[in-house]
């Protein structure tokens, strides 16, 4: 009879550590493919902005400073969503922010650009990406922290090691980017 007990006990707990197993990767899975998402949305943000720059450009030939600075931020943001870590993509996409508000800026001295339909559809492309990727990082967010509690919480925290499966970095904005770009016409 005591065998059959320690049996039941072993099996149940065998169970249990596959349950474990298997909750913690699918909630790591969710952080990560969350993560993606982010990268989904910076990618297409960053796909956005030769558009938004050869439309001002017909406008704006003299402003080349701030279309070499813009260049150079999309590359840097596309960088960071292919392969950069949460920080490195944060930057990246502060960088990208304050280049993008240039673009804006230069466009705002030029009346018959801001009427154009283009540059307006452009806008409102550029408007609900902005949506998206805030709406990106909440969900990542989200599943971080569900995955956080996880991982620092018995009995999961006892299988963490087993999962590989560890707390990850929430994504968080660079100092004066907490809220996106505010840009005025």
């Amino acid at each position: 009879m005591i065998w059959i007990i320690i049996l039941a006990v072993v099996v149940v707990l065998a169970l249990f550590t596959v349950y474990a197993f298997n909750k913690l990767r699918r909630v790591d899975i969710g952080a990560q493919e969350a993560l993606g998402g982010i990268d989904v949305q910076l990618t297409r943000r960053a796909d956005l902005i030769p558009n938004l720059v050869n439309t001002v450009k017909g406008y704006a030939q003299h402003e080349k400073g701030v279309f070499e600075a813009v260049t150079e931020a999309r590359a840097g943001a596309a960088a960071a969503a292919k392969g950069g870590s949460v920080q490195e993509k944060a930057a990246a996409q502060a960088k990208l922010d304050k280049a993008i508000i240039d673009v804006l800026a230069v466009a705002e001295a030029y009346p018959d650009l801001k009427a154009s339909a283009n540059f307006q559809s452009l806008q409102a492309e550029l408007a609900d990406t902005e949506n998206k990727i805030s709406f990106a990082r909440q969900y990542y967010n989200d599943a971080v922290a569900k995955l956080n509690g996880l991982v620092r919480t018995i009995p999961w925290l006892l299988f963490t090691g087993i999962a590989g499966v560890h707390a990850r970095e929430f994504y968080e904005a660079p100092e004066g980017q907490a809220t996106p770009p505010a840009v005025s016409f």
